[in-house]
C-alpha cells in the first residue's frame, strides 16, 4: 500500500490541537514533495464514528478524555463495525497513569501516544503504526488447532463452534502463537512482531493480553515458559 493512500483520522476536542495535529500530518512529504496522508477530522466521539462509517480510515489518533463521547468508548464502537479490526487506533493523553493504559488496552488500542508530542515525533509514530498495514501474511486464511478456528482474513475466532470477539491486538498475539504451535515465543519476539519495533510497549502490556485472551479462550492453551515467553498447544 502507498502511503498516499493512508486515511488519517484526527479526533480532538481540542480545536487548537486538533489544528496543529492536522497542520503537521497534512504537511507531511516524501523524497519527492508528494503529501503522505489524507487528514479527516472529529472533535468528539460521535463525530469519529460518523466519520469512520463515511471515510474508513487506515489509522486514527484519538484523544481519550472528550465530552459527549470520550475516546475509549468510541474505540470500543469503532472495533464493532465492519471494517473496525482494520484500522489502527492509537490514543492521544497527557495522563500517564497505570490505569489510563489499561483502559486504552481494554478498547481495543493498538497504541498510546503521551500528549504533547512534537511534530517530528508524531510524524516518525504515524510512520510506525502505519507500517504494519503493509505487512502481508502468507498461507490458509483459516487456522485449525483443538476447538479453536481462526480466521485471519476475517478477523473470526470460534472456540468449540461458539464466535468470540477479539480487540485487534488480541486477535494478532493470538494469531502469532498459533502460527507455531509448541514453538516459544519471547516478550521480545512478540512486542517486535504484533506491536512493531518503533512502537514503544512494556511488557505488562504483554501479560494484559494474554490475561484476557485467557479468559475467552480458557487456560488450556496458551502456556507460560517461566523467564522466557509464551507458547501455546493444544
Amino acid at each position: 500500500m502507498d502511503n498516499s493512500k493512508f486515511k488519517i483520522l484526527v479526533v480532538d476536542d481540542d480545536s487548537d490541537l486538533r489544528e496543529l495535529l492536522v497542520y503537521t500530518l497534512e504537511n507531511a512529504k516524501d523524497a519527492n514533495g508528494s503529501e503522505l496522508y489524507t487528514v479527516i477530522e472529529a472533535a468528539n466521539g460521535i463525530e469519529a464514528i460518523s466519520q469512520f462509517k463515511a471515510e474508513t480510515p487506515n489509522l486514527i489518533l484519538m484523544d481519550m478524555m472528550m465530552d459527549e463521547m470520550d475516546g475509549v468508548e468510541a474505540c470500543v464502537e469503532i472495533r464493532k463495525l465492519p471494517g473496525g479490526n482494520d484500522t489502527v487506533i492509537s490514543f492521544l493523553s497527557a495522563r500517564t497513569e497505570d490505569f489510563s493504559h489499561n483502559a486504552a488496552v481494554d478498547a481495543g488500542a493498538d497504541n498510546y501516544i503521551y500528549k504533547p508530542v512534537k511534530p517530528m515525533t508524531l510524524l516518525k509514530k504515524v510512520e510506525a503504526l502505519l507500517r504494519r498495514l503493509r505487512i502481508k501474511t502468507d498461507g490458509d486464511s483459516v487456522t485449525t488447532m483443538g476447538d479453536l478456528k481462526i480466521d485471519m482474513d476475517r478477523y473470526l475466532v470460534y472456540n468449540k463452534e461458539v464466535e468470540i470477539s477479539l480487540p485487534k491486538k488480541e486477535f494478532e498475539l493470538l494469531a502469532l502463537l498459533i502460527s507455531k504451535p509448541g514453538v516459544v515465543f519471547t516478550r521480545d519476539v512478540i512486542l517486535s512482531k504484533v506491536w512493531g519495533s518503533d512502537v514503544v510497549v512494556g511488557d505488562r502490556t504483554i501479560d494484559v493480553h494474554i490475561r484476557k485472551l485467557r479468559e475467552k479462550l480458557g487456560d488450556e492453551y496458551i502456556k507460560t515458559v517461566k523467564g522466557v515467553g509464551y507458547k501455546i498447544e493444544a
